[in-house]
């Protein structure tokens, strides 16, 4: 009887310690629909125990929808996609003067920078010239780039659709990879 109950008690403990880990595991699937010239998912493992105000920044924006149409509107091939403006970066209402210069109405985060080095498929915060300006505008690298490691906040890393993020229409070098007509997130969300 005593062996049972024991039993009984492991097996319940395991099942509930896996169903909070597949919970926690989910609420840091970041799932990127991407529509224009490329179509396709990007996947992304966000890392809160990394850069947790950032990762609750993006899951709040997540939440919101604030980031549904919103367009990558800096693309440099070789380097990096940027996308995240919620205020002029909407595909709806782009408007190419101002975008890349807007944010969301949330206070700016302070900087989490971290010794993880952004290569291929690292998720980074964009920001200004101030490292503590990061606000809701992110890239995501094709490549290594060793001159923004421990200035930049990494949240997170491409789990799958590197192929996806290759094929994001690039924009023009002249113009800081501004991109015309560029391709846009249609929906954005947390896979649970």
């Amino acid at each position: 009887m005593f062996r049972y109950f024991f039993l009984k008690k492991i097996l319940v403990t395991i099942f509930f310690c896996i169903c909070i880990f597949r919970c926690a595991i989910a609420e840091n699937n970041l799932v990127i629909e991407v529509a224009g010239e490329a179509n396709g998912k990007i996947e992304i493992t966000l890392m809160p125990d990394l850069a947790p105000l950032h990762v609750e920044r993006i899951k709040t924006l997540v939440n919101s929808g604030a980031y549904d149409g919103v367009v990558f509107h800096r693309v440099i091939e070789g380097f990096m996609a940027q996308t995240g403006d919620v205020q002029f970066g909407k595909r709806q209402a782009f408007n190419p003067e101002l975008v890349g210069r807007g944010g969301s109405s949330l206070p700016d985060l302070p900087s989490e920078f971290s010794d993880m080095a952004f290569v291929e498929g690292t998720v980074g915060m964009a920001r200004s010239n101030n490292p503590d300006s990061a606000n809701s505008q992110f890239f995501i690298m094709f490549q290594p780039a060793p001159h923004l490691d421990n200035n930049y906040t990494v949240f997170g890393t491409v789990r799958s659709g590197m192929e996806v993020l290759s094929k994001i229409k690039k924009g023009d070098l002249k113009r800081n990879g501004a991109v015309d007509n560029p391709d846009f997130m249609k929906k954005v969300y947390l896979d649970k």
